[in-house]
């Protein structure tokens, strides 16, 4: 019933910036845990970073002072500001949510990637 779509990929230089967003299509009750994991190739997905309902957040090592989360809960949208990005950066990003299609009821929604590609 719900899908989440991301933006804001591309092909950047290296130290350069990109800002992923993503949002539910759908219809929902309330989404509570937000985030963006990566997959790069030969590699597993990992967390690069989470905020929850009330703005807290987690961060990978290899991101932090580079990286920053953030969501707007009216619009159901998170964000990932990326600067200062890394040839080891290239990976596909997956927006994740935790959400309550309705009350008492809960499900892991994932995005379908957006890839993003650090190269000179």
């Amino acid at each position: 019933q719900v899908q989440l779509v991301e933006s804001g990929g591309g092909l950047v230089q290296p130290g350069g910036s990109l800002r992923l967003s993503c949002a539910p299509s759908g219809t929902i009750f309330s989404i509570e845990d937000m985030g963006w994991y990566r997959q790069a190739p030969g590699k597993e997905r990992e967390l690069v970073a989470r905020i929850t309902t009330d703005g807290s957040t987690n961060y990978a090592d290899f991101v932090k002072g580079r990286f920053t989360i953030s969501r707007d809960n009216a619009k159901n949208t998170v964000y990932l500001q990326m600067n200062s990005l890394k040839p080891d950066d290239t990976a596909v990003y997956y927006c994740y949510c935790k959400i309550q299609p309705f009350r008492g009821f809960y499900r892991d929604s994932w995005g379908k990637g957006t890839l993003v590609t650090v190269s000179s």
